[in-house]
């Protein structure tokens, strides 16, 4: 039996990495916060500082830090929704996808989903992209305690994979969840869809760069994981 410590495994965030769909979720905050008087908010100040965040820290960030639980779920929901009715029929799954799922999955490597999002819309993305089946573990922001850019979810990912967090690499796309695959031990492929190259320097768990997944190799990631871990050692 395969020990924990010599499997592998890759843990996707799911908006801005398994689909493009990140603007979706901007506008929406940006709607919603419009309602409360807060016209200054743009879509790329969401995107650069509080994506990835659990909707609670998004309101706590930008509109009151003493937001109750129960106004800020329900603040939450109603985003969720306008975002649900922004995407429906335009929610895709990033080029090349769905052959980088399989072929990984063909070499061994455990697949799992750590987002910030929560229950319905989790189930809404997955099922749009027909991707559920991929997947040994999906963990939503409705299953930790603490959100990106806490550890939690990741690490609640790599054990429900059975996998030691240091064999595993997270796909991010957000800089909260960049330091979240920091603080968990693991090492993170930057996503360009919602920040540039650039972006991404002050963190030191990033091996990698891709735009999509059409020509990204499983297997040269493994590699270069383990050539990483190596000089760090």
């Amino acid at each position: 039996m395969t020990r924990p410590e010599e499997r592998y495994a890759f843990i996707f965030d799911m908006d801005g990495v398994l689909t493009d769909n990140m603007q979706f979720h901007a506008r929406s905050w940006v709607e919603l916060f419009r309602d409360f008087g807060l016209e200054g908010l743009d879509p790329d100040r969401y995107l650069v500082e509080t994506a990835g965040m659990k909707g609670h820290d998004v309101l706590r960030y930008f509109l009151d830090p003493g937001i109750s639980s129960k106004e800020a779920e329900r603040l939450t929901d109603l985003k969720d929704f306008l975002y649900r009715v922004n995407s429906r029929g335009l929610i895709k799954p990033m080029p090349g996808l769905h052959d980088f799922l399989r072929n990984a999955a063909e070499a061994g490597i455990r697949l799992g989903v750590g987002t910030g999002s929560g229950a319905k819309n989790t189930a809404y993305v997955l099922g749009l992209l027909e991707a559920e089946h991929y997947f040994g573990a999906v963990v939503g922001s409705h299953q930790v305690r603490e959100g990106k850019p806490a550890p939690d979810i990741f690490l609640r990912a790599a054990e429900l994979l059975e996998t030691d967090p240091a064999h595993c690499i997270v796909f991010e796309d957000a800089l909260p969840g960049v330091e979240a695959a920091a603080r968990a031990g693991m090492s993170c492929v930057a996503v360009t869809t919602t920040n540039n190259r650039e972006a991404f320097a002050p963190f030191g768990n990033v091996i990698g760069f891709i735009g999509d997944f059409l020509s990204t190799e499983p297997l040269v990631l493994i590699r270069r994981m383990m050539e990483t871990r190596a000089e760090i050692q």
